[in-house]
């Protein structure tokens, strides 16, 4: 072959890979246009892509009890407020709140778990924005880290179980790439989970976010994709690249943090307005989350309050009362608070807590043996009658109890 024609067949060559290398840069500019009728846009970044998903609601658009736009008077409230609590936004403005809700390839932990989609909303003076990252296949995590991190003004990220799951990834997907995009902000965290199980465990089956929207913030999804699919609906978008594949997931995704919203407000009512919009096992519950982080004047007074209205929960805080006076060594008002949850006989599990506290206290401050067995045998013997084998173990302490009280004391020989 002539030095001519083996030139030709490398220049052939030659030209083949440069397409094909042209055709890969291609692929990542290329953004189906059905994107556009989704209020989406492409952005590149370093030779990668992701897509920007952004809605507008007006902040009269009523999601589940409340409209959008009460968050600014919630945001007052607080601002106007002196109560210490961790859901406090107090010295925030509206839009200082970053409500943060993710997608992503698997539940677990670890490197191996992608995040595809950052969702986060924010409320401003004239309405609310949704704005929405998605990863549109493998190796564009530069992008959308980049897209995500190059506009966030917040101080605050507002979540649902985002403390445990959603920022710990956001982390861990950040370190692979930290060299390439801005830093993470430091932001405070507001987790509504740990709130809503605090106040609604008892009452209902499920605290997941699906439940607390039907049950609790009367929200109702219709056609939507359950959660648990999203990983496949995914996958099958990375093959087909076709908007109407994810656009349920987005969808989603997108009442998510509207619902954080809607949570927010109906929770900071439920905290700073409590006589008037809590129910009294959730008056009961802000109450021992108020003695819990530290605010015992505050805690106090709502005890009180649910004593002095007659709620269901009057015994429940009677007792939680006597406890903060024990700490205080304020032995007088305990021991008249526990004989008196003792005489009414309408809760079995508060009437026996008051028993062993008062036979802990004659044993142990007053010496008083006779009177401490007398407690210990009383509640002993409610517990016999009682057929749930989860207080074997209480039995087991108190025959303890009752064997070295009878030890200390006979008649004839006190203390």
């Amino acid at each position: 072959m002539t030095l001519k024609n083996k030139l030709n067949r490398l220049k052939k060559h030659v030209v083949r890979e440069e397409h094909n290398s042209m055709k890969e840069l291609d692929d990542h500019k290329c953004v189906d246009p059905l994107w556009n009728d989704h209020q989406s846009t492409n952005y590149s970044y370093d030779g990668q892509h992701c897509i920007i998903r952004e809605v507008t609601y007006p902040l009269e658009y009523q999601h589940g009890l409340y409209q959008l736009g009460e968050f600014h008077s919630i945001v007052s409230l607080w601002n106007e407020s002196d109560l210490s609590h961790p859901l406090s936004c107090k010295g925030h403005r509206a839009n200082e709140l970053f409500f943060f809700d993710t997608e992503t390839t698997g539940l677990g932990g670890g490197a191996g778990n992608t995040i595809f989609l950052l969702g986060q909303a924010q409320v401003f003076p004239d309405r609310v924005v949704v704005k929405q990252h998605l990863l549109p296949k493998p190796g564009n995590e530069v992008a959308l880290y980049q897209s995500f991190l190059q506009g966030i003004n917040s101080k605050t990220l507002v979540t649902y179980n985002g403390k445990a799951f959603d920022w710990p990834q956001v982390k861990t997907r950040h370190t692979l790439i930290r060299e390439s995009v801005p830093s993470l902000p430091a932001f405070g965290h507001f987790d509504l989970f740990h709130a809503a199980r605090r106040l609604w465990k008892n009452e209902l089956e499920s605290v997941r976010l699906a439940n607390v929207e039907k049950e609790i913030l009367h929200i109702s999804r219709e056609n939507d994709v359950p959660g648990f699919l999203a990983p496949m609906i995914y996958f099958q978008f990375v093959k087909d690249q076709k908007p109407e594949v994810i656009m349920g997931v987005l969808k989603h995704n997108e009442i998510d943090v509207l619902s954080l919203i809607t949570l927010y407000i109906h929770l900071s009512l439920k905290i700073l307005k409590t006589d008037n919009e809590a129910s009294d096992a959730e008056h009961f519950e802000i109450a021992r989350w108020l003695e819990y982080v530290g605010d015992e004047k505050s805690a106090i007074h709502a005890y009180k309050s649910l004593m002095e209205k007659g709620s269901e929960n009057k015994l429940e805080a009677k007792f939680a009362l006597a406890i903060h006076h024990k700490k205080h060594k304020e032995w007088n008002e305990a021991i008249s608070a526990w004989k008196e949850i003792i005489q009414s006989s309408r809760n079995e599990v508060i009437v026996r807590k008051s028993m062993i506290e008062l036979a802990k206290y004659y044993e142990h401050k007053k010496r008083d043996f006779e009177q401490a067995l007398h407690y210990s045998v009383l509640v002993y013997n409610r517990f016999k009658e009682s057929d749930h084998i989860s207080v074997s173990s209480q039995v087991d302490e108190i025959e303890k109890r009752m064997a070295r009280l009878k030890r200390k004391y006979s008649p004839g020989k006190r203390k």
